[in-house]
């Protein structure tokens, strides 16, 4: 029966059209708001901040914005397929690239967050300790070595039948071949992996920062107070975007292995595309950690598009924020 419920699971072809409406009309409000914002960001980085000479995490922000700028480029295509009634492209070439850039720029996306937040975990909690980060952060290889490191990890994720939510059968679907199988398993446990662990760093990082900050009876605590304000506002946006679809993600496996009813399958690919479309919201979020990040890039911000906040701000200058009687001074607090 071509036109059953199962049917179109395998095809690809949404059931409920109208819902699918609706996220295509979030993932381009998504588009409409975020792109002009990390467009600014972005521009203030290459013009105003100069990334590339910094001793900050300037490099890191950048590369941040970087991803989700190209992850938006991919949510018009995507939110025309659900326009259409198809959750992914019927053109095999397109869907393969889709899936890979939207896997690549969202692993890129946490990964550049939980560097981050390690970043501030060092120089709040060992802020004398020298670490290869440190080091490392100072020119761009270590930005190119993440980007390079996650592209073997979005192969098993282009296969086209892991958007269709077709991993791990039921056994009487399933076929009956050990390579099938491993690809399957390798696709999955990529798909976690990229979430589960860098979840585990950052409540790491939150919690030594927080316990550092309690400890803290003399010093500055202003500055340990922006370090957990910063961890916590990427605690958030990893919690909000990245962990419903991983839950989300689980259910559908368990459903599609244990339940061999098509009609909750099918409602339990629903909500995980749903899910899915409620991750690309990091874009809209991932500004707002720059601007908790750096005091410096906050001002130069509001002073660049919203003068008329900025009146009593004073931008950090560059001579101040390196000065030899603040050797641990810098621009990102």
């Amino acid at each position: 029966m071509i036109n059953s419920t199962f049917q179109k699971i395998e095809d690809c072809e949404a059931t409920n059209k109208a819902l699918y409406k609706f996220y295509a009309a979030i993932m381009i409000m998504i588009v409409l708001l975020a792109l002009p914002l990390n467009a600014s960001v972005l521009h203030l980085f290459i013009f105003k901040l100069k990334f590339w000479k910094s001793n900050t995490n300037n490099v890191f922000l950048f590369n941040l914005v970087l991803a989700d700028i190209l992850l938006l480029f991919c949510l018009p295509i995507k939110a025309y397929n659900f326009i259409q009634g198809e959750r992914r492209s019927t053109n095999d070439t397109v869907c393969k690239a889709m899936l890979f850039m939207l896997f690549l720029n969202r692993g890129a996306s946490i990964a550049f967050l939980t560097v981050t937040s390690i970043d501030r975990y060092f120089n709040v909690v060992h802020p004398g300790r020298k670490n290869l980060l440190k080091t490392l952060k100072k020119s761009p290889q270590i930005s190119i070595l993440i980007w390079l490191l996650l592209l073997p990890l979005t192969i098993p994720t282009m296969l086209k039948t892991f958007e269709c939510c077709n991993s791990h059968k039921s056994v009487e679907e399933r076929e009956d071949t050990l390579i099938k199988d491993v690809v399957d398993s390798l696709r999955e446990v990529v798909f976690f992996t990229q979430i589960v662990i860098p979840f585990i760093i950052l409540v790491y990082c939150t919690v030594r920062i927080v316990n550092r900050l309690r400890k803290k009876t003399v010093g500055d605590r202003t500055k340990l107070k922006r370090a957990v304000f910063l961890v916590t506002s990427v605690m958030v946006v990893f919690s909000f975007c990245f962990l419903p679809c991983a839950l989300g993600r689980m259910v559908l496996l368990i459903i599609r292995v244990e339940v061999n009813d098509e009609s909750i399958q099918d409602k339990a690919a629903v909500a995980f595309d749903g899910l899915m479309v409620l991750s690309y919201m990091d874009c809209l979020l991932d500004p707002l950690v720059c601007c908790f990040c750096s005091t410096k890039f906050k001002a130069i911000y509001l002073s660049k598009y919203f003068p008329f906040f900025a009146k009593d701000v004073t931008v950090p200058s560059e001579s101040s924020s390196r000065s030899p009687s603040h050797p641990k001074q810098n621009t990102i607090i």
